[in-house]
């Protein structure tokens, strides 16, 4: 059955928070599923960890966890020594995940965010294949500890490396590993897909999660997506695994600088009356 779920910084202008406010939160608005970030799930204590997992069992609200890999950890580095502290670094999030009971985490977990190709090359080859390479070392270390990598389909102003539903097949069946899937977005596939069903339907079973959000980064169901179609390219496929919002509406601190938020995308926002009535709206039109 399909889960409908809720990026943490929505509420937030920060990376580095304290979930615990948000576990309660989304189970009382909603949602299945709370999305959180990774890198700092690295830095908590097994204690905190553990009470986390607890809180959010208790709530029977499932957990998932993203990242955008900064550049010193960029797994796709041409630079061995980058590549290796990027290896570390997701090695110590999928154990900390695992340590949590495991479940996904998507995102740029095969390069880094933001990103941009680096001006002395022509060709996207070498990093693709570093890309693979350190890949193929962290999928089976994810498996041994029943964690699941989403690589995240971006589009072309915040990464470089995989662009498109195109790409992104590629890049799994040239891995072939089954501990990683695919993150589609349907923010990104408004600038790079020619058709948002046509994508979904290419990716097909390596479609292991889904983030929704209007083309200007506000809630399902308030903007001009091509949904009725969406749904029915995910019923093709068989689509049952978590569709995570990830709304960005408010300009300020360091996760609006990165979004790119520079204006309120709502007026005074009622940011929980907003969540709430989006995840009603999810389970209408896209369960």
């Amino acid at each position: 059955m399909r889960k409908v779920g809720i990026y943490y910084a929505f509420w937030t202008h920060e990376w580095d928070v304290d979930f615990v406010p948000f576990i309660r939160k989304a189970k009382k608005l909603g949602f299945d599923q709370l999305e959180l970030n990774g890198g700092t799930i690295v830095t908590m204590s097994s204690t905190e960890q553990k009470a986390l997992k607890q809180m959010a069992e208790d709530e029977d609200l499932l957990l998932s966890y993203g990242i955008g890999l900064q550049k010193q950890y960029d797994v796709s580095s041409l630079d061995s020594r980058v590549r290796s502290n990027g290896i570390d670094f997701m090695k110590r999030m999928i154990d900390s995940v695992s340590h949590m009971g495991g479940g996904m985490i998507g995102g740029t977990v095969h390069s880094y965010w933001p990103g941009q190709m680096p001006p002395d090359l022509t060709t996207k080859q070498p990093i693709w294949d570093a890309s693979l390479e350190s890949m193929s070392t962290l999928a089976p270390f994810a498996a041994e500890r029943n964690v699941h990598l989403n690589v995240e389909v971006l589009n072309r102003f915040e990464q470089f490396l995989i662009n498109d539903s195109h790409e992104a097949v590629t890049y799994m069946q040239q891995l072939n590993q089954p501990s990683v899937g695919i993150l589609l977005d349907t923010f990104h596939m408004n600038i790079e897909e020619d058709s948002f069903g046509d994508a979904i339907r290419r990716v097909g079973t390596y479609l292991s999660a889904f983030h929704l959000g209007e083309a200007n980064r506000k809630m399902p169901g308030t903007g001009r997506m091509p949904w009725a179609e969406i749904k029915t390219a995910l019923d093709d496929i068989g689509f049952d695994g978590p569709m995570v919002m990830e709304p960005f509406v408010m300009p300020g601190g360091q996760i609006g600088r990165d979004i790119g938020v520079w204006r309120d995308i709502v007026k005074d926002p009622d940011l929980d009356a907003m969540a709430s009535t989006s995840a009603a709206w999810v389970k209408n039109h896209l369960f």
